[in-house]
Protein backbone atom coordinates (compact mmCIF):
# COMPACT_ATOMS: atom_id res chain seq x y z
CA UNK A 1 0.00 0.00 0.00
CA UNK A 2 1.30 3.15 -0.81
CA UNK A 3 1.55 6.70 1.26
CA UNK A 4 -1.49 8.01 -0.56
CA UNK A 5 -3.00 5.06 -1.01
CA UNK A 6 -2.77 4.56 3.01
CA UNK A 7 -3.90 7.76 4.25
CA UNK A 8 -7.07 7.71 1.61
CA UNK A 9 -7.85 4.29 3.39
CA UNK A 10 -7.87 5.83 6.53
CA UNK A 11 -10.09 9.10 5.46
CA UNK A 12 -12.20 6.87 4.02
CA UNK A 13 -12.66 4.66 7.16
CA UNK A 14 -12.76 8.25 9.19
CA UNK A 15 -15.82 8.99 7.09
CA UNK A 16 -17.71 5.92 7.37
CA UNK A 17 -17.10 5.48 11.35
CA UNK A 18 -15.47 2.66 13.53
CA UNK A 19 -14.64 2.40 17.28
CA UNK A 20 -11.64 2.25 18.92
CA UNK A 21 -12.82 -1.05 20.66
CA UNK A 22 -12.71 -0.15 24.44
CA UNK A 23 -15.73 -1.29 27.23
CA UNK A 24 -14.02 1.76 29.44
CA UNK A 25 -16.32 5.23 29.08
CA UNK A 26 -13.15 6.65 30.43
CA UNK A 27 -11.15 5.78 27.64
CA UNK A 28 -14.06 6.96 25.19
CA UNK A 29 -13.98 10.03 26.42
CA UNK A 30 -10.31 10.74 26.30
CA UNK A 31 -10.39 9.91 22.66
CA UNK A 32 -11.44 13.62 22.42
CA UNK A 33 -9.08 16.57 21.71
CA UNK A 34 -9.51 18.95 24.90
CA UNK A 35 -10.10 17.93 28.53
CA UNK A 36 -13.89 15.87 28.01
CA UNK A 37 -15.52 19.18 29.39
CA UNK A 38 -16.31 20.46 25.51
CA UNK A 39 -18.18 17.15 24.76
CA UNK A 40 -22.36 18.50 24.90
CA UNK A 41 -24.20 16.14 27.06
CA UNK A 42 -21.33 14.62 29.12
CA UNK A 43 -20.10 15.68 32.41
CA UNK A 44 -16.47 15.12 33.83
CA UNK A 45 -15.39 14.66 37.71
CA UNK A 46 -11.88 13.66 38.80
CA UNK A 47 -10.82 13.26 42.24
CA UNK A 48 -7.67 11.82 44.16
CA UNK A 49 -6.85 10.38 47.41
CA UNK A 50 -3.72 10.65 48.43
CA UNK A 51 -3.35 8.09 51.16
CA UNK A 52 -4.16 4.87 48.65
CA UNK A 53 -2.99 6.82 45.39
CA UNK A 54 -6.82 5.96 43.69
CA UNK A 55 -7.91 8.14 40.79
CA UNK A 56 -11.79 8.38 40.35
CA UNK A 57 -13.02 9.33 37.25
CA UNK A 58 -16.82 10.22 36.66
CA UNK A 59 -18.03 10.34 33.55
CA UNK A 60 -21.84 10.94 33.41
CA UNK A 61 -23.63 10.80 29.83
CA UNK A 62 -26.69 13.26 30.50
CA UNK A 63 -28.81 13.06 27.40
CA UNK A 64 -28.92 11.77 24.00
CA UNK A 65 -26.36 13.97 22.16
CA UNK A 66 -23.78 12.89 24.70
CA UNK A 67 -25.02 9.37 24.19
CA UNK A 68 -24.45 9.69 20.76
CA UNK A 69 -21.29 11.28 21.24
CA UNK A 70 -19.71 8.67 23.57
CA UNK A 71 -20.87 5.81 21.73
CA UNK A 72 -22.37 4.26 24.88
CA UNK A 73 -25.57 4.58 27.04
CA UNK A 74 -27.13 7.93 29.43
CA UNK A 75 -25.95 6.88 32.49
CA UNK A 76 -23.23 7.41 34.67
CA UNK A 77 -19.88 5.76 34.57
CA UNK A 78 -17.51 5.68 37.26
CA UNK A 79 -13.50 4.48 37.25
CA UNK A 80 -11.25 3.43 39.76
CA UNK A 81 -7.96 3.61 38.80
CA UNK A 82 -4.67 2.53 41.09
CA UNK A 83 -1.56 0.68 39.48
CA UNK A 84 -1.09 -1.43 42.85
CA UNK A 85 -3.81 -3.34 41.78
CA UNK A 86 -1.66 -5.51 40.33
CA UNK A 87 0.85 -6.30 42.73
CA UNK A 88 -0.04 -8.78 45.53
CA UNK A 89 -0.17 -7.15 48.24
CA UNK A 90 -3.81 -7.83 50.57
CA UNK A 91 -3.57 -4.65 52.63
CA UNK A 92 -3.75 -2.36 49.70
CA UNK A 93 -6.59 -4.80 48.03
CA UNK A 94 -8.61 -4.45 51.78
CA UNK A 95 -8.43 -0.79 51.02
CA UNK A 96 -9.86 -1.01 47.67
CA UNK A 97 -12.83 -3.22 48.68
CA UNK A 98 -13.52 -0.41 50.96
CA UNK A 99 -13.49 2.07 48.53
CA UNK A 100 -15.37 -0.20 46.40
CA UNK A 101 -18.21 -0.83 48.83
CA UNK A 102 -18.56 3.13 49.18
CA UNK A 103 -19.20 3.14 45.49
CA UNK A 104 -21.14 0.76 45.38
CA UNK A 105 -23.61 1.56 47.93
CA UNK A 106 -23.88 5.33 46.38
CA UNK A 107 -25.04 3.85 43.15
CA UNK A 108 -27.16 1.31 44.85
CA UNK A 109 -28.85 4.84 46.76
CA UNK A 110 -29.57 6.31 43.41
CA UNK A 111 -30.82 3.07 41.65
CA UNK A 112 -33.47 1.27 44.21
CA UNK A 113 -33.68 4.36 46.20
CA UNK A 114 -31.48 1.84 48.69
CA UNK A 115 -30.77 3.42 52.50
CA UNK A 116 -27.67 1.22 54.43
CA UNK A 117 -31.17 -0.34 56.91
CA UNK A 118 -32.86 -1.78 54.05
CA UNK A 119 -32.00 -5.14 53.32
CA UNK A 120 -32.07 -5.86 49.53
CA UNK A 121 -32.57 -8.55 47.21
CA UNK A 122 -29.40 -8.53 44.90
CA UNK A 123 -28.71 -11.39 42.31
CA UNK A 124 -25.02 -11.17 41.20
CA UNK A 125 -24.25 -12.49 37.71
CA UNK A 126 -20.69 -13.72 37.04
CA UNK A 127 -20.23 -13.16 33.35
CA UNK A 128 -17.95 -14.71 31.25
CA UNK A 129 -15.73 -18.33 30.33
CA UNK A 130 -14.32 -19.77 33.69
CA UNK A 131 -12.24 -21.89 31.21
CA UNK A 132 -10.72 -18.67 29.96
CA UNK A 133 -8.49 -16.59 32.40
CA UNK A 134 -9.26 -13.50 31.07
CA UNK A 135 -12.63 -14.04 30.43
CA UNK A 136 -13.36 -15.59 34.14
CA UNK A 137 -13.28 -12.43 36.47
CA UNK A 138 -17.21 -12.80 36.68
CA UNK A 139 -17.24 -17.04 37.69
CA UNK A 140 -14.54 -16.44 39.94
CA UNK A 141 -16.26 -13.76 42.13
CA UNK A 142 -18.80 -15.75 42.30
CA UNK A 143 -17.10 -18.48 43.60
CA UNK A 144 -15.74 -16.14 46.40
CA UNK A 145 -19.42 -14.56 47.21
CA UNK A 146 -21.09 -15.48 49.98
CA UNK A 147 -25.03 -16.27 49.02
CA UNK A 148 -27.61 -16.22 52.00
CA UNK A 149 -30.84 -16.48 49.69
CA UNK A 150 -31.58 -19.62 50.37
CA UNK A 151 -31.41 -19.17 54.18
CA UNK A 152 -34.78 -18.59 54.14
CA UNK A 153 -35.81 -21.70 53.13
CA UNK A 154 -33.74 -24.13 55.53
CA UNK A 155 -34.07 -22.59 58.51
CA UNK A 156 -38.10 -20.19 58.22
CA UNK A 157 -38.98 -17.25 55.97
CA UNK A 158 -37.43 -14.58 58.35
CA UNK A 159 -34.23 -15.69 58.87
CA UNK A 160 -32.75 -13.49 57.10
CA UNK A 161 -34.88 -10.59 58.54
CA UNK A 162 -34.51 -11.92 61.78
CA UNK A 163 -31.06 -11.16 61.82
CA UNK A 164 -30.72 -8.21 58.97
CA UNK A 165 -28.85 -9.71 56.19
CA UNK A 166 -29.94 -9.19 52.58
CA UNK A 167 -30.67 -11.97 50.34
CA UNK A 168 -27.90 -12.42 48.02
CA UNK A 169 -27.93 -14.84 45.32
CA UNK A 170 -25.31 -15.89 42.30
CA UNK A 171 -25.09 -17.73 38.99
CA UNK A 172 -22.26 -18.09 36.56
CA UNK A 173 -24.61 -18.47 33.49
CA UNK A 174 -21.58 -19.50 31.42
CA UNK A 175 -21.85 -18.25 27.40
CA UNK A 176 -23.99 -19.11 24.83
CA UNK A 177 -21.16 -21.76 23.04
CA UNK A 178 -21.37 -23.87 26.08
CA UNK A 179 -25.43 -23.16 26.88
CA UNK A 180 -27.00 -22.95 23.57
CA UNK A 181 -28.46 -19.91 25.39
CA UNK A 182 -27.89 -16.02 25.28
CA UNK A 183 -27.59 -15.26 29.37
CA UNK A 184 -30.65 -12.80 28.80
CA UNK A 185 -32.86 -15.48 28.41
CA UNK A 186 -31.28 -17.45 31.40
CA UNK A 187 -31.75 -14.23 33.72
CA UNK A 188 -35.32 -13.30 32.77
CA UNK A 189 -36.19 -16.80 33.83
CA UNK A 190 -34.34 -16.64 36.92
CA UNK A 191 -35.70 -12.85 37.84
CA UNK A 192 -38.99 -14.57 37.15
CA UNK A 193 -38.82 -17.04 39.68
CA UNK A 194 -36.51 -15.04 42.63
CA UNK A 195 -37.47 -11.07 42.14
CA UNK A 196 -34.52 -9.61 43.10
CA UNK A 197 -34.56 -5.97 43.15
CA UNK A 198 -30.79 -5.38 41.81
CA UNK A 199 -28.64 -6.71 39.43
CA UNK A 200 -24.98 -6.93 40.04
CA UNK A 201 -22.92 -7.99 36.68
CA UNK A 202 -19.73 -8.79 36.66
CA UNK A 203 -17.02 -9.03 33.76
CA UNK A 204 -13.99 -8.69 31.88
CA UNK A 205 -13.43 -5.85 29.59
CA UNK A 206 -11.72 -4.58 26.86
CA UNK A 207 -9.38 -1.35 27.19
CA UNK A 208 -7.54 0.40 24.36
CA UNK A 209 -4.79 0.95 26.99
CA UNK A 210 -1.92 -1.48 28.31
CA UNK A 211 -1.79 0.52 31.25
CA UNK A 212 -5.51 -0.28 32.53
CA UNK A 213 -4.92 -3.66 32.42
CA UNK A 214 -6.01 -5.66 35.56
CA UNK A 215 -5.64 -2.30 37.55
CA UNK A 216 -8.78 -0.53 36.70
CA UNK A 217 -12.46 -1.24 38.06
CA UNK A 218 -15.17 0.42 35.97
CA UNK A 219 -18.75 0.85 37.91
CA UNK A 220 -21.96 1.87 36.04
CA UNK A 221 -25.77 1.94 36.54
CA UNK A 222 -26.35 1.60 32.53
CA UNK A 223 -26.09 -2.27 32.65
CA UNK A 224 -23.76 -4.33 31.08
CA UNK A 225 -23.53 -4.80 26.69
CA UNK A 226 -21.32 -8.44 26.76
CA UNK A 227 -18.97 -8.61 24.37
CA UNK A 228 -18.78 -5.21 23.03
CA UNK A 229 -15.29 -4.51 23.39
CA UNK A 230 -14.22 -7.22 21.08
CA UNK A 231 -16.57 -6.20 18.34
CA UNK A 232 -18.75 -9.41 19.99
CA UNK A 233 -22.09 -8.09 20.70
CA UNK A 234 -24.47 -10.54 22.65
CA UNK A 235 -28.08 -9.45 24.04
CA UNK A 236 -27.46 -6.43 26.75
CA UNK A 237 -27.85 -6.59 30.17
CA UNK A 238 -30.20 -3.98 31.35
CA UNK A 239 -33.18 -2.47 33.20
CA UNK A 240 -34.91 -2.18 30.03
CA UNK A 241 -34.15 -5.50 28.89
CA UNK A 242 -34.73 -7.33 32.16
CA UNK A 243 -37.26 -5.05 33.77
CA UNK A 244 -34.66 -5.25 36.92
CA UNK A 245 -31.92 -2.37 37.86
CA UNK A 246 -28.44 -3.69 36.45
CA UNK A 247 -25.08 -2.64 37.90
CA UNK A 248 -22.25 -3.48 36.50
CA UNK A 249 -18.66 -4.37 37.34
CA UNK A 250 -15.87 -4.65 34.73
CA UNK A 251 -11.79 -5.19 34.69
CA UNK A 252 -10.20 -5.26 31.48
CA UNK A 253 -8.01 -7.60 30.81
CA UNK A 254 -7.61 -7.83 27.47
CA UNK A 255 -6.33 -4.94 24.77
CA UNK A 256 -6.28 -5.06 20.86
CA UNK A 257 -2.84 -6.05 19.40
CA UNK A 258 -3.82 -2.58 17.19
CA UNK A 259 -4.14 -0.51 20.16
CA UNK A 260 -0.17 -2.04 21.37
CA UNK A 261 1.18 -1.67 17.49
CA UNK A 262 -0.20 2.39 17.97
CA UNK A 263 1.48 3.00 20.70
CA UNK A 264 4.45 1.53 19.66
CA UNK A 265 4.42 3.65 16.74
CA UNK A 266 3.55 6.62 18.55
CA UNK A 267 6.81 6.51 20.82
CA UNK A 268 8.90 5.39 17.52
CA UNK A 269 7.59 8.77 16.25
CA UNK A 270 9.15 10.77 19.20
CA UNK A 271 12.31 9.09 19.18
CA UNK A 272 12.96 9.93 15.13
CA UNK A 273 11.43 13.57 15.93
CA UNK A 274 14.17 13.69 18.79
CA UNK A 275 17.48 12.63 16.64
CA UNK A 276 18.48 15.24 14.34
CA UNK A 277 19.56 12.47 11.62
CA UNK A 278 16.15 10.95 11.88
CA UNK A 279 13.83 13.97 12.10
CA UNK A 280 11.26 14.38 9.70
CA UNK A 281 11.29 10.54 8.66
CA UNK A 282 7.67 9.22 9.33
CA UNK A 283 6.38 13.13 8.52
CA UNK A 284 3.30 11.87 6.96
CA UNK A 285 2.17 9.76 10.04
CA UNK A 286 3.03 12.28 12.65
CA UNK A 287 0.61 14.72 11.36
CA UNK A 288 -2.23 12.06 11.38
CA UNK A 289 -4.40 12.16 14.66
CA UNK A 290 -4.54 9.64 16.88
CA UNK A 291 -7.65 8.06 15.60
CA UNK A 292 -6.41 8.41 12.04
CA UNK A 293 -2.71 6.59 13.06
CA UNK A 294 -5.39 4.10 14.34
CA UNK A 295 -7.16 3.42 12.26
CA UNK A 296 -4.39 3.09 9.61
CA UNK A 297 -3.01 0.16 11.54
CA UNK A 298 -5.97 -1.86 11.65
CA UNK A 299 -5.99 -1.45 8.00
CA UNK A 300 -2.37 -3.14 8.02
CA UNK A 301 -3.00 -5.55 10.83
CA UNK A 302 -6.31 -6.97 10.58
CA UNK A 303 -6.35 -8.24 7.01
CA UNK A 304 -3.22 -10.64 8.08
CA UNK A 305 -3.47 -11.40 11.30
CA UNK A 306 -7.42 -10.85 12.09
CA UNK A 307 -8.62 -8.80 15.32
CA UNK A 308 -5.82 -9.90 17.67
CA UNK A 309 -6.38 -9.36 21.59
CA UNK A 310 -3.71 -9.89 24.02
CA UNK A 311 -3.50 -10.23 27.76
CA UNK A 312 -0.61 -9.60 30.43
CA UNK A 313 1.24 -12.92 30.97
CA UNK A 314 0.72 -12.76 35.13
CA UNK A 315 -3.48 -12.55 33.95
CA UNK A 316 -3.94 -15.28 36.32
CA UNK A 317 -2.68 -14.41 39.46
CA UNK A 318 -4.11 -11.03 38.73
CA UNK A 319 -7.79 -11.80 38.22
CA UNK A 320 -7.24 -14.63 41.48
CA UNK A 321 -6.75 -10.91 43.11
CA UNK A 322 -9.20 -9.03 41.60
CA UNK A 323 -12.02 -11.26 42.09
CA UNK A 324 -11.10 -11.63 45.56
CA UNK A 325 -11.36 -7.36 45.71
CA UNK A 326 -14.14 -7.27 44.09
CA UNK A 327 -16.25 -9.77 46.36
CA UNK A 328 -15.06 -8.57 49.30
CA UNK A 329 -16.50 -4.84 47.64
CA UNK A 330 -19.94 -6.06 47.20
CA UNK A 331 -19.98 -8.24 50.90
CA UNK A 332 -19.20 -4.73 52.84
CA UNK A 333 -21.60 -2.85 49.97
CA UNK A 334 -24.68 -4.85 51.11
CA UNK A 335 -23.97 -6.25 54.51
CA UNK A 336 -24.63 -4.14 57.60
Amino acid sequence: MQENDAVEAVNTGLQGGFDIRTDLALEQRESFEGDGGEISGVKLKEWHHQKSQVKLTEVKILNDQGARAMGKPKGTYLTLEADRLSKADDEYHSEISEELAHQIRKLMSEMINWKEEDLPSVLVVGLGNRSVTPDSLGPRVLGNLQVTRHLDGQYGETFLKDRKLPAISGIAPGVMAQTGMETAEILKGIINETHPDLIIAIDALAARSVRRLGTTIQLTDTGIHPGSGVGNHRHSLTRESLGVPVLAIGVPTVVGAAAIVHDTVSALIRVLADNDKTKGTGNWIEDMDSDQQYQLIRELLEPEFGPLYVTPPDIDQSVKQLSFTISEGIHQAVFP
